[in-house]
């Protein structure tokens, strides 16, 4: 460390200042001189010098310079051959013998040119899809309710869904095609098409109730196993309207002193439950003006449709002359087949240059198998049991139970690749298979206690049920489009199938082919497989208990009743939308087509614990009352004795109805 002495530290300390008024001095010097030209500030506001600006061309629009093309499809031309001009004659017509004079093999090339390198276009093949998706709503509602003062108490269980489930079972084992197992290869898809085509060959000889309608091509529209020319609207039967009156709450009111309250009423509003499975599917992923295929061609289109219902109501005498708005239950089974065969004769129609055919083409290869699979399932089980005992006091009073919804919703839309021609060296397994059914139990029991009595008859509804099935089955290619596969495409498969790529001049003049400049062409080496599965299911137990008594302080008779039970709404929708064909499909083998049509209605005629003395069903679905309640009346009212099955017989859970 540098130690100064004092002169020196002082120095150092205050040495700055005296560089500073230097500078100054040094500044007012400099300021001096041109202080006394100093302009007036505020004539010239701008701080920026700007500069002239001008546009004197004019804009115009956005120009990719793209020339038109027409649409039909444009092929460069393939590597050209490359000859000395000196070993040609340059005549024009020798020069166009001596290019196209070469064999079927070497006219791939476009006309012939003497320099330059052209690639062909590259033509995508169409991969394979496969979607699986399971879509299951499973609801437990079953509300037990004690309204008023009658001094009662409630017991006992509902209906276990277990053993809801285990009594629809029948009804799901109806359909010939049973519990089909998702495939999970090639080999299981091609199993399947060929196990539903065998099961469904000779079902109308052993048809029973069923209506079934079977050919090679079914057309038009199927309710309940009639054709008819225009099929039911849903509409005209439900309405998904949220605004209608859906049994909402009336706040009564009242004036002061001497005015009357308004009369006591009650309203009890059970059920009205929907259940809606929704599938859309449409499969548009590849196609072809001529579909060339060397081994079978097997096509499959099946709709089963089941509706199964128990309702079998049990009213109590003291109610069973009251009014019944009991609406019928709907059942309706809805199918329609539907072919579309104008796409080849408009492919035909709409040829620019009907004397112009191909000449060069595009071959893209799928190795091994190509799968379009669409496997859906959608499945809705709901129990909605309620037990409940309701007295009258002298108010206004709605209980509401039940009013579920439950929707499954399934849209599919492939949107793929266009040919003009496909080649499948192995077979064809087209199949589109839609399986519907809706299984409601609805068995009400309204019952009164002893004392029970009104001055005014009420109103008592236990039905209007709506059950549909609705299906629908679209293909695009006619019916009528199969042929026989000549000589020119077996050849041309045999060619393609070894691993080149001749296609002889007869397949080139295919009347399909006209107007093309070249072929966009498809191959494929193994099979080609086409397999759209739906399968819904509703199935509802909507079995509801109740109890009508008085009140135990106040009796009031004169209150107004309504009850209502069922109006379940269970709808299964289901369309399928299947390109096959634009134009002809030349099989080399067997040309299988089957489509079948299955649509039955099962009523039962008694509740579905009708097996068991009515002691058990007590203690499992109905109401209990206190000892002395069941020691006053120990027979049961009549009307609502439910008897024991005594004669045997079969118990399938449609009561016989299969037997």
């Amino acid at each position: 460390m540098a130690v100064l002495d004092q002169i020196t530290e002082e120095i150092s300390h205050f040495v700055g200042f005296f560089h500073l008024s230097l500078e100054e001095a040094r500044q007012r010097e400099s300021y001096n001189d041109f202080s006394f030209k100093t302009t007036l500030h505020g004539v010239d506001s701008r701080l920026v010098e700007e500069a002239p600006f001008a546009a004197p061309h004019a804009l115009d629009d956005y120009d990719p310079i793209l020339n038109y093309r027409p649409v039909a499809p444009i092929f460069p031309a393939a590597p050209a051959f490359y000859l000395p001009p000196a070993l040609l004659d340059v005549a024009p017509e020798n020069l166009r013998v001596e290019v196209f004079a070469q064999e079927a093999s070497l006219r791939t090339p476009m006309p012939f040119h003497t320099g330059g390198k052209a690639t062909a276009p590259a033509l995508e093949p169409p991969g394979s899809l496969a979607t699986y998706a399971q879509q299951h709503i499973v609801l437990s509602d079953n509300d037990v309710f004690s309204v008023g003062g009658h001094g009662f108490s409630i017991s006992g269980n509902p209906v276990a869904l277990a053993e809801l489930l285990s009594m629809a079972e029948p009804v799901l084992a109806v359909s010939p095609l049973g519990e089909l197992e998702a495939p999970g290869s090639a080999a299981e898809m091609i199993d399947l098409v060929e196990t539903v085509a065998e099961s469904l060959e000779h079902l109308i000889d052993g048809a029973g109730s069923h209506q079934v309608a079977q050919a090679s091509t079914l057309s038009g529209v199927y309710v309940n196993g009639v054709a008819v020319e225009q099929a039911p609207s849903l509409e005209d039967y439900h309405s998904f309207d949220e605004g209608e009156d859906d049994g909402a709450i009336v706040e009564a009111e009242w004036g002061g002193e001497g005015s009357q309250p308004p009369p006591a009423s009650v309203t009890i509003t059970m059920g009205d439950n929907t259940l809606v499975n929704d599938v859309l599917v449409k499969n548009l992923w590849t196609a072809a003006k001529v579909t060339v295929v060397q081994g079978d061609h097997v096509e499959v289109n099946a709709v089963v449709q089941i509706n199964a219902v128990w309702d079998t109501d049990s009213i109590g005498s003291t109610v069973a002359g009251w009014g019944a708005s009991n609406s019928a239950n709907d059942l309706f089974n809805i199918a329609s087949f539907d072919h579309d065969d104008s796409a080849g004769s408009q492919q035909l129609a709409g040829a620019s240059r009907p004397d112009l055919y191909p000449s060069y083409w595009n071959v893209t290869t799928v190795t091994g198998d190509l799968m379009i699979v669409n496997w859906i399932e959608q499945l809705i089980f709901m129990s909605d049991a309620d037990m409940g005992i309701v007295s009258a006091s002298g108010a206004y009073s709605t209980i509401i139970s039940g009013d579920n919804t439950a929707v499954n919703h399934t849209t599919i839309t492939e949107l793929g690749f266009g040919y003009d021609l496909i080649i499948i060296g192995g077979s064809v397994y087209d199949a589109n298979i839609i399986q519907q059914v809706n299984v409601l139990f609805d068995n009400d029991a309204v019952t009164t206690t002893d004392g029970f009595e009104s001055a005014e008859a009420g109103t008592v509804s236990a039905s209007g049920n709506l059950l549909w099935n609705q299906a629908s089955i679209y293909t695009i290619g006619a019916a009528e489009r199969f042929g026989e596969l000549s000589d020119a495409y077996r050849d041309a498969v045999a060619s393609l199938q070894s691993g080149s790529a001749n296609l002889s001049d007869e397949v080139l003049h295919d009347s399909a082919f006209a107007g093309l400049a070249g072929l966009r062409v498809l191959h494929v080496q193994g099979d080609f497989i086409n397999v759209q599965y739906i399968k819904q299911t509703s199935i509802i137990g909507d079995n509801d208990q109740i109890l009508l008594a008085m009140d135990a302080l106040t009796p009031n008779n004169d209150a107004s009743w309504t009850v209502q039970a069922g109006g379940n709404t269970l709808i299964n929708n289901a369309a399928i939308l299947d390109l096959d064909s634009f134009g002809k499909t030349y099989v080399g083998g067997e040309q299988y087509s089957q489509e079948t049509l299955i649509q039955a209605n099962f009523i039962s005629s008694q509740p579905e614990l009708a097996s068991h003395d009515p002691g058990t069903l007590a203690t499992e679905a109905v109401l209990f009352l206190d000892d002395t309640m069941l020691e006053a009346d120990p027979a049961p009212e009549g009307g609502s004795y439910w008897p024991a099955d005594s004669a045997g017989g079969q118990d399938d859970g449609l009561q016989t109805l299969l037997a």
